[in-house]
């Protein structure tokens, strides 16, 4: 179905995100010639910038290789600069939206979350809501409960539900969506995928490198709030959600937030015994010296903000009882990856000459980044006289198999929004019901006041982590060694 006309106004647009992420994709969509040829985009910003100025800036970061696509690109963008938290600063905007009713206005918001009621609400005291028009929130949504519930009634008494895309880019990955392909679009999976079979399930995203130039948000976020309460949590849902009756936007939201809603909630005991939170110390990254947390330019020297979290998750339900759901991110760490895992119980006998503890459980690995595809492991025979037992991958790299470019995850997103499709975008209903279970773990660590726990920069983290999913007599993927 050919996409609508549109205009997008990209708020923070001569933002970070905007220059490395948004602007590229779409770039890489015009390219490709998945964008309606008039559809516009308006960049707002504070830099005082006109907009060939602005396109000179974007081109020193796309770099492009065709100038006749360039040119095709280009040649939609336009910049303006104004305050958008003053509504009587509005007017360019106005002039540079199209009147016609029947084209698509989308106001990204890749602004700070605070801004996000006031935007809202200007754009509705200038009358430039239609019933077209779609609104894009980027990710912080909100830092604890309250503040997410505000953003939730302020931006919908302004947008109806079906308008408000909450977008998390995790969610646009390709092995993401290939998660659900794989479980509901086969039979094999689905009787092994409950805690009759399954040992426990693994959730990582590493970073290799530092907090960089986002001192000054991210000491006020942290790696719960940035990482794991919207981009672990969502990867938690796609997991262990069960089969929705469609890929439909609210069906497969449902069963996201009945997942949500199971989580077993923290006690004192728990929080103290399932959660791990580090900050990093210096140490040598891919061979190089690399300062620690607090050593940051701009750092607070007593800093307490966690770098590293690991959280063991439980779901209460029949299908996950007893099923541990490990969950952990970090920066500074010894890879750059985001993976999950799905480890499936040990072999229960040997009947070969070699003892079932010699043998690596059967684990699903689906790889997010950096090369997205998905790995069963298996155990095989080695080749030669006898039987002797070892672990084999069976390999699926989308990008050999499939012979089609990679398609960037906010490529997608953006493609989603603009068809008006809403699978891969959040609810209200389900980000509270985020924010419901990650605010006792916050209110904790204000409460106890204890600093987190060191960890020297690129290794996987404190020596805590380990601990703590050795106590259920298990590892980390990277710690679980096979006896060959």
């Amino acid at each position: 179905m050919p996409l609508a006309d549109f205009d997008l106004a990209l708020f923070g647009g001569s933002g970070d995100l905007a220059m490395r992420k948004l602007l590229p994709a779409l770039y890489a969509l015009c390219r490709e010639n998945r964008l309606p040829a008039t559809g516009k985009v308006i960049c707002i910003g504070r830099h005082p910038w006109n907009t060939e100025q602005f396109i000179a800036e974007i081109e020193k970061e796309i770099r492009p290789a065709q100038p006749h696509q360039w040119h095709k690109f280009y040649t939609r963008i336009s910049y303006i600069s104004f305050d958008a938290t003053d509504p009587a600063g509005y007017a360019p905007l106005i002039e540079a939206l199209r009147t016609e009713a029947s084209i698509t206005r989308i106001f990204y918001l890749a602004t700070p979350p605070n801004m996000f009621s006031r935007i809202c609400q200007n754009l509705h005291q200038r009358n430039l809501i239609t019933k077209y028009a779609r609104v894009v929130l980027e990710k912080p949504l909100g830092r604890d409960l309250q503040s997410a519930r505000q953003i939730n009634a302020e931006v919908g008494r302004l947008f109806d539900e079906s308008q408000i895309f909450r977008i998390d880019h995790y969610l646009g990955k390709e092995a993401v969506q290939n998660l659900l392909a794989l479980r509901f679009g086969n039979v094999m999976f689905e009787p092994l995928w409950r805690r009759e079979w399954m040992s426990d399930v693994q959730i990582t995203i590493a970073e290799e490198i530092g907090v960089g130039n986002r001192i000054e948000y991210y000491d006020k976020s942290g790696a719960l709030r940035d990482m794991l309460q919207n981009h672990l949590l969502q990867l938690l849902c796609i997991v262990a959600m069960e089969p929705p009756v469609s890929v439909s936007a609210d069906a497969v939201r449902d069963e996201k937030l009945k997942v949500l809603r199971s989580l077993k909630r923290f006690n004192q005991d728990r929080l103290v015994q399932n959660i791990v939170r580090g900050q990093y110390r210096a140490g040598y990254v891919s061979g190089n010296a690399v300062p620690g947390y607090r050593n940051e330019p701009d750092a607070d020297t007593n800093s307490h903000t966690e770098t590293y979290v690991a959280i063991k998750a439980e779901i209460d339900s029949w299908r996950w009882s007893g099923v541990p759901f490990y969950l952990r991110t970090g920066k500074r760490m010894a890879d750059q990856l985001a993976e999950i895992v799905v480890r499936f119980k040990s072999l229960p006998h040997s009947i070969f000459a070699q003892p079932s503890s010699s043998f690596l459980a059967n684990s699903l690995v689906i790889r997010l980044q950096p090369d997205e595809g998905l790995h069963l492991n298996l155990m095989a025979k080695t080749p030669g006289e006898g039987i002797r037992l070892r672990p084999v991958d069976l390999e699926l790299d989308f990008r050999e198999s499939f012979k089609m470019p990679r398609m960037d995850a906010y490529e997608r997103l953006l493609m989603d929004v603009l068809r008006g499709q809403l699978t891969l975008f959040m609810r209200s209903d389900e980000l509270e019901a985020a924010w419901e279970w990650v605010e006792p773990i916050l209110n904790f660590w204000e409460q106890e006041g204890s600093p987190p726990a060191p960890y020297a920069a690129g290794s996987w983290g404190p020596a805590a982590a380990s601990a703590l999913i050795g106590r259920d007599g298990l590892q980390w993927r990277e710690e679980a060694l096979p006896e060959v």
